[in-house]
């Protein structure tokens, strides 16, 4: 992002212009200077540092295993003690994260994507070639890192904005109107803008709190420009809105007039003698006192699209009161929300509200732009067995479009059902043209409410309806008794677990088991126990269920911002419910006929919970027809299967909406179509599976069952009101008013071993 190779020029050439600094010290100076603009010192605010967030989504992820899916407890760790940092120092942060893609934007997004795809499938190679994830040179930052960090931030009591503009823009605005002390990112951008200093987050040391400067004065100073021509700069080098592409024939213009009158090429790279050419260009057109920069000179050789084109991203850098002076805004909102006339202007107001305030996600850029985007995600195009995430989660979220913008007339049908531009990345997308996605209505045992009842309803009964929508948008209803009896983290975890192998039809029983033992055993695990992981090696296939998994979170969080919000939003994030490293242990382990006692830690509280789970998952996909079945796989590598027919999106394997499917082209299991099970391919003669079901069946897994001569009690809260895998006298509606932590509520803790096992739904 950014000036095409300007930051490199400052460092390369025109290091006068790269000034080291203490923060501290900087901030000392601020708050001095601050102290002598206004009359009393009490009137004086801390200084305050504006944050692109996004700019330093690789500086805070600096985890070791960056494939598995993220490491975020520890990720929580770094942001905490990086936040301290300044903290401690008495300086302020307001961080700002990317909240939409400009449609000015949306071709160099595009560009960045499929280039960032060619660096995935060498991520793929190199671990099915190796069994070890790539150096740093090919890093990929975890799915969501950007969503979730926006939440952790929070959490972590900062002031955290997402953007309705282009992020940058909203960055330098508020750093100016605010008297900032500085902006902290990476991205020339900001040496652009006239607003507060520049400081490069990647220079930054932590632990000294010191950093590098652009000043954009000295900049100017050394190529002959005044700060109001930098725009006119930016957009003849070439930025996000005015492409390096459509001012080439400029610059190569610039640069024959440079060398006739500059015969000794200057010290740095050719792109330094690039931007003294252009320089010297705009300083003879546009003259240093130039009135109005947006005006562009007749003598300029440029077309009348492509002269409007400059202009437009000329004014890009002008900030608001800048604007004013040059005679109107040209970053002003949409004039109307897409699908305003689907939603109330209460909704609408609460939408951008809670945008804005990084407290939603998914549910503004349908209301207000009618369009959606996910980036890459670690995905083996050439694996040929799992759907990409895209396709997997695309019934998830047609049922949250359905509740957010679906109006029903009195005779029950439905109005005018819009479609929702998706511009999601996945193997055999080339994202010409966005996905057109229509919203379909949940199922509910009533009319399906409105979403101002959903959202600012407050009768006792709506608690339960927001709960049952959102289990609705994963096809688990049944879950709604579970609800109180497990901690909401295990109950959104079981949720997102259920929906996926409803979805990818090749998951086996062992996928299952990885996910549910990594659930269960997070929840007793601290960081360093994390950390002290040993992988023997990776397992490609372990990665994509990873992604896939951490995708889901998103969508969880989705649905739950649809619904009214039934769950607290902490209950949703991964540092609670997922660690990459954990979930690939368990993978190796599960696919390696592990014993279930291994697989859950010798923890007889975590088998018993694990177990208990994973019979409401296979009951509840049981009664969908899904019936889950073991199929160990070779963990160095993915399993062998069949291509399937090649879709419109160019992907192999179940096709998203019909067609023949794997379970129809006899690679199911269960007896359909002479799967591999009639054909003998089974692992083993899986007697421990089947006593394990029979065990559980009869209660001798259940809740104080017995298995070995050992006994496991009953968990408070929740295990004693089961037995024979039924709920009983269990909360069947949530309480309206959920004070406190979600953690301490309805917690699974070992009880004391009693001497007898207890009787049945004691």
């Amino acid at each position: 992002m950014g000036v095409k190779g300007l930051q490199s020029f400052m460092d390369r050439c025109c290091p006068e212009a790269c000034v080291p600094v203490d923060l501290r010290e900087m901030a000392r100076q601020h708050v001095a200077k601050s102290q002598q603009v206004c009359t009393t010192s009490a009137n004086t605010t801390r200084p305050t540092l504006v944050v692109d967030g996004m700019a330093c989504l690789r500086h805070w992820y600096s985890c070791k295993d960056w494939v598995c899916g993220g490491q975020w407890r520890e990720y929580m760790d770094v942001l905490k003690s990086w936040v301290e940092a300044f903290t401690l120092a008495g300086i302020r942060l307001v961080f700002f994260f990317d909240g939409v893609v400009g449609e000015q934007k949306r071709q160099e997004w595009v560009k960045r994507r499929r280039r960032v795809n060619g660096e995935i499938s060498k991520i793929f190679r190199h671990m099915k070639a190796h069994g070890e994830q790539p150096g740093r040179e090919l890093f990929c930052l975890p799915s969501g890192l950007a969503t979730f960090t926006c939440f952790a931030l929070r959490s972590l009591g900062q002031e955290v904005f997402c953007s309705v503009q282009e992020a940058d823009y909203e960055v330098a605005s508020y750093a100016r109107l605010h008297g900032s002390m500085g902006i902290l990112g990476q991205d020339s951008d900001f040496i652009i803008y006239n607003s507060a200093p520049y400081l490069s987050v990647a220079m930054l040391q932590i632990d000294s709190l010191t950093t590098v400067l652009y000043d954009r004065q000295r900049l100017c100073q050394t190529i002959g420009l005044a700060v109001t021509q930098l725009p006119v700069l930016a957009c003849l080098l070439g930025n996000d809105v005015v492409s390096e592409e459509r001012m080439q024939h400029i610059r190569n213009g610039a640069m024959a007039t440079y060398r006739i009158h500059n015969t000794a090429p200057h010290s740095g790279a050719p792109q330094g003698q690039m931007v003294l050419a252009v320089s010297h260009l705009v300083n003879s057109l546009w003259g240093r006192l130039e009135e109005e920069p947006g005006l562009i000179p007749q003598s300029l050789n440029l077309s009348a699209s492509h002269r409007q084109l400059l202009k437009r991203g000329i004014c890009s850098y002008l900030l608001p009161e800048q604007e004013a002076l040059q005679g109107g805004a040209i970053s002003a909102l949409p004039s109307a929300p897409a699908f305003e006339n689907h939603v109330s202007p209460e909704i609408l107001k609460a939408c951008r509200e809670k945008h804005v305030a990084a407290e939603g996600f998914m549910v503004y850029g349908v209301v207000w732009e009618g369009v959606t985007e996910c980036s890459n995600t670690l995905e083996d195009a050439e694996d040929v067995e799992l759907l990409p995430q895209a396709l997997v989660y695309k019934p998830c979220r047609q049922l949250i479009y359905g509740l957010l913008l679906l109006l029903h007339g009195h005779d029950g049908s439905t109005v005018d059902p819009p479609a929702v531009r998706e511009w999601f990345v996945y193997p055999g997308n080339p994202l010409k043209e966005p996905d057109l996605v229509h919203p379909v209505p949940v199922s509910l045992p009533c009319d399906q409410p409105s979403l101002d009842l959903l959202w600012f309803g407050t009768d006792p009964e709506v608690s339960a309806l927001r709960l049952r929508s959102f289990l609705s948008v994963f096809d688990c209803q049944e879950y709604f008794e579970l609800y109180g009896a497990v901690e909401d983290t295990l109950l959104a975890a079981l949720c997102l677990v259920t929906y996926i192998v409803l979805q990818v039809q090749t998951l086996s029983q062992e996928d299952l088991d990885a996910y549910l033992s990594q659930a269960v055993c997070l929840r007793l695990k601290s960081t360093q126990e994390l950390q002290r992981i040993k992988l023997p090696f990776l397992s490609s296939r372990a990665v994509q269920l990873a992604s896939l998994y951490v995708r889901g979170l998103s969508h969880l969080l989705g649905a739950n911002c649809a619904s009214g919000c039934p769950l607290p939003s902490a209950a949703l994030m991964p540092w609670h419910s997922f660690d990459g490293r954990l979930f690939h242990s368990k993978y190796l382990l599960s696919h390696s006929s592990t014993e279930k006692t291994v697989l859950l830690d010798s923890d007889s509280s975590c088998l018993s919970l694990f177990l208990f789970l994973r019979e409401k998952v296979t009951d509840t996909c049981r009664k969908r027809g899904r019936v889950l079945q073991s199929r160990p796989s070779d963990p160095g590598q993915s399993p062998k299967t069949t291509p399937g027919p090649r879709y419109r999106d160019g992907y192999t394997g179940r096709p998203p909406g019909g067609g023949e499917s794997w379970r129809e082209r006899g690679e199911t299991t269960g007896g359909h179509g002479g799967g591999w099970r009639e054909s003998g391919e089974a692992w083993g003669d899986r007697s421990e599976y089947e006593n394990t079901e029979r065990l559980w069946e009869r209660g001798v897994y259940g809740i104080g069952g017995v298995r070995g001569g050992r006994h496991f009690p009953p968990q408070p809260h929740s295990y004693s009101h089961f037995h024979d895998g039924r709920a009983q006298n269990m909360l069947h509606r949530p309480k309206q008013s959920r004070r406190g932590s979600y953690q301490s509520r309805g917690r699974y803790r070992l009880a004391p071993r009693w001497s007898q096992p207890p009787a049945p739904g004691t």
